[in-house]
């Protein structure tokens, strides 16, 4: 595994191993799950082909032998695994037997009659982010901004907004990172085709599912992309520029399958305790799990996001996201937005379990960018009752990072990590 990337999550990935029976690893396709997980196994078996899942099927207890810890690749094809875990866990207890890998919920959640509360835990793995695939410097940790006033400068003058928008289409898939920048591009927009292949798929609720209007809804979900678009408006984008009808549930259930194959991930908003009678709005923001997705599914290219800045603008914002939850993740943190009645609205809230929280608003960067981004902090911070935020930050694209004189942070995207 010479060319393997270290990924944050392998610690999190410990100490659940130490902590409970089973662990859980899902995310996107391709995203490293089975690669990673395999660091950390003794045996191994990969339900990935339509032999070997109707052979668990009819016996899934026999998957389950083997030396431990055991890693079970796309356990969800057998929705009967997850009772015969529990079982043999409760038979024979012991800290870090089973590591299960998948890309999808089960075909039929029907059949799994428990929780798994206390023996099994759910971890998401995402893509890779900018300082994983070894394109942030580091210079700005998330931990360190809750803990401590953290003193750095840099001019990160070697960063220009073409590289961005490269890193925008690449994504963040370890295959397209670790390949040659000229065929980067071309390994993505292959991953982005093979989301579709769904006729030979052993979950009926995808097999059922049309390709072409999938690839409908979720391109109107990139162009409303960082934005708090209603499902209505997906349905009505969609209607208007395909000539279809479509109505509200098949709209709700190919987004139920989108967000269950971990392709779009949006984020909920957050609601602190105001000082005024604002009413904060709960409309979600449309994301993806990797921004390469979106790109892919309008045929953006970086020369594309070059020549349109404002649209730059809203992938780079989702890209920015991407790589928060990783290292939110990291923290035992969520990423929420925040926007009220009165207009006010922040990017991103990093709110750890501890309830300390952190501001931050996304910019391409440019001195007039970054006083409008520090503006809408400073008044969130007057607009919040009880605990204040551990730090404010704008987080850019490009430019300098460096802390101005009214304490909020200025951090370029690529210097940023866990």
């Amino acid at each position: 595994m010479e060319d393997y990337l270290k990924r944050i999550v392998e610690k999190t990935i410990e100490k659940k191993l130490a902590s409970s029976e089973v662990v859980v690893l899902a995310g996107p396709k391709f995203c490293g799950k089975t690669t990673t997980a395999l660091r950390y196994a003794k045996s191994t078996v990969r339900l990935n082909t339509s032999t070997a899942i109707t052979i668990a099927a009819m016996n899934p207890s026999a998957v389950i032998e083997g030396e431990k810890p055991r890693v079970i690749d796309e356990w969800q094809t057998v929705p009967e695994l997850w009772d015969e875990l529990r079982a043999y866990v409760d038979e024979n207890p012991g800290f870090g037997q089973f590591l299960l890998t998948g890309s999808a919920t089960p075909e039929d959640k029907s059949k799994i009659f428990h929780s798994g509360a206390g023996r099994i835990v759910k971890l998401i793995m995402r893509s890779m982010s900018l300082y994983e695939s070894k394109e942030s410097k580091g210079l700005v940790s998330i931990e360190s901004l809750f803990n401590d006033e953290s003193q750095f400068y840099d001019l990160n003058k070697e960063i220009t907004l073409d590289k961005v928008a490269y890193w925008v289409c690449r994504g963040g898939w370890p295959m397209a990172v670790t390949a040659p920048k000229e065929v980067a591009l071309e390994v993505t927009k292959n991953y982005y085709s093979g989301l579709f292949n769904f006729e030979y798929s052993d979950n009926e609720k995808f097999r059922n599912k049309k390709p072409d209007i999938m690839k409908m809804v979720l391109q109107s979900y990139a162009r409303n992309i960082s934005t708090e678009a209603s499902i209505q408006t997906i349905r009505g984008d969609v209607i208007s520029k395909n000539n279809r009808t479509m109505d509200t549930k098949t709209i709700d259930d190919y987004i139920e399958a989108l967000e269950d194959l971990f392709i779009i991930e949006d984020i909920d908003a957050w609601c602190p305790k105001l000082r005024s009678k604002t009413v904060v709005r709960s409309t979600p923001t449309r994301h993806f799990v990797d921004t390469s997705i979106a790109t892919s599914a309008l045929g953006i290219t970086p020369a594309d996001l070059m020549n349109d800045l404002e649209s730059f603008g809203l992938f780079f914002e989702d890209m920015a996201i991407r790589d928060l939850k990783v290292y939110s993740d990291s923290v035992n943190g969520v990423v929420r937005h925040y926007r009220d009645s009165s207009g006010l609205e922040c990017d991103a809230v990093i709110h750890l379990e501890n309830g300390r929280w952190g501001a931050i608003e996304i910019k391409l960067g440019g001195e007039k960018l970054v006083e409008e981004g520090a503006k809408n902090l400073h008044n969130l911070y007057e607009q919040v009752e009880g605990e204040k935020p551990s730090f404010l930050m704008v987080l850019t694209a490009v430019g300098p990072a460096y802390r101005r004189s009214d304490g909020v942070y200025v951090v370029p995207l690529n210097c940023l990590k866990e």
